[in-house]
């Protein structure tokens, strides 16, 4: 006797949809994706714009292909939730026994990341802030993130639009699992660190993450929408003129305020971007205990709500990297 799927089990499988055009002459492949996580819905307008551009002739891909994505995560979509079953964007490889809708994702996402060349990955932010587009590391030969693509890398990410550039979030992320070690947390893996752009620069491709500003922001469609054409013509997908180039700022991740008790806390109001004196508080301790910036700088993702383990804010130096 076989039984009907519950209704939870229905949304856990629901399917990934994706529209691809392919242009008529050779050139590289690039993938768009949008809510990876479901609360996050600028990327699924933006693509949805996007796509109608592409089949009403607003836009005509010419070379190579580009696949969009709109929503990496029915469930979460579905749910208006951040996650599914946990963080998609964390520790993102393919698992022979997935355990969560995540997991069963990410079999498929892995398999048509591998199909592409370049990735754009559409995201917000909870707090207030200005759009950012974070990029990986300079070529290396490293255990933590081998690559060797940084320089056309660079360059797509200073194309998109937003004026602030970021890089250094494996770093970061493994600073945090030696914090969490120390203050006797449950432990992480530096797997855990890795998301969308990092399996993308482990299959051989390069990609960037690009953050539209504040979830609930109209206009945070408006900035995806336009990178997505920026993508297009950068890569040279369509013929159009570019838009003329912007100084851009580039921050470096280099440390990472932590939620080390019950009651540590960001001070002041922050946002992402925002600038740092060497010396200012930007964070205060259960006890009391300023916690100040070594040198000048600038905030990244501050978090108000941060929980124990968590990051209370990540804190950025002026790159010498410039696209």
């Amino acid at each position: 006797m076989t039984t009907k799927p519950s209704p939870d089990a229905a949304v856990d499988l629901a399917p990934l949809e994706s529209v691809r055009f392919h242009g008529l002459k050779g050139g590289p492949r690039l993938i768009v994706l949008g809510a990876v996580h479901g609360n996050e819905t600028c990327g699924p307008n933006a693509i949805a714009r996007a796509i109608a551009d592409c089949r009403e002739g607003r836009l005509t891909i010419l070379r190579g292909e580009v696949t969009f994505l709109p929503v990496a995560n029915p469930k979460a979509y579905r749910q208006n939730t951040r996650e599914g079953d946990r963080n998609l964007n964390r520790d993102l490889r393919e698992k022979p026994l997935p355990a969560d809708n995540e997991d069963r994702i990410g079999n498929r996402l892995c398999a048509l990341l591998r199909q592409h060349d370049v990735l754009l990955d559409i995201h917000s932010f909870k707090g207030e802030g200005e759009p950012f587009v974070f990029f990986g590391p300079e070529n290396n030969t490293g255990e933590l993130e081998a690559f060797r693509h940084a320089a056309e890398e660079a360059a797509f990410a200073a194309c998109l639009g937003p004026d602030i550039l970021a890089h250094g979030w494996l770093p970061i992320y493994a600073r945090q699992i030696a914090a969490r070690e120390r203050l006797n947390l449950p432990p992480l893996s530096v797997t855990e660190g890795f998301g969308t752009t990092e399996y993308m620069r482990f299959a051989g491709g390069y990609g960037v993450t690009l953050e539209c500003g504040q979830h609930d922001d109209p206009n945070s469609a408006n900035i995806g929408h336009a990178a997505i054409r920026n993508a297009l013509i950068h890569l040279g997908l369509v013929d159009a003129p570019p838009p003329a180039p912007l100084q851009r700022t580039v921050i470096d991740m280099v440390d990472q305020v932590l939620c080390e008790a019950e009651g540590d806390r960001l001070e002041g109001i922050w946002k992402t971007g925002d600038r740092i004196a060497a010396g200012q508080v930007i964070a205060r301790r259960a006890n009391g205990d300023p916690v100040t910036a070594a040198r000048d700088g600038f905030t990244i993702f501050p978090n108000a709500t941060a929980k124990l383990g968590e990051g209370i804010c990540c804190l950025g130096v002026a790159s010498a990297r410039l696209p």
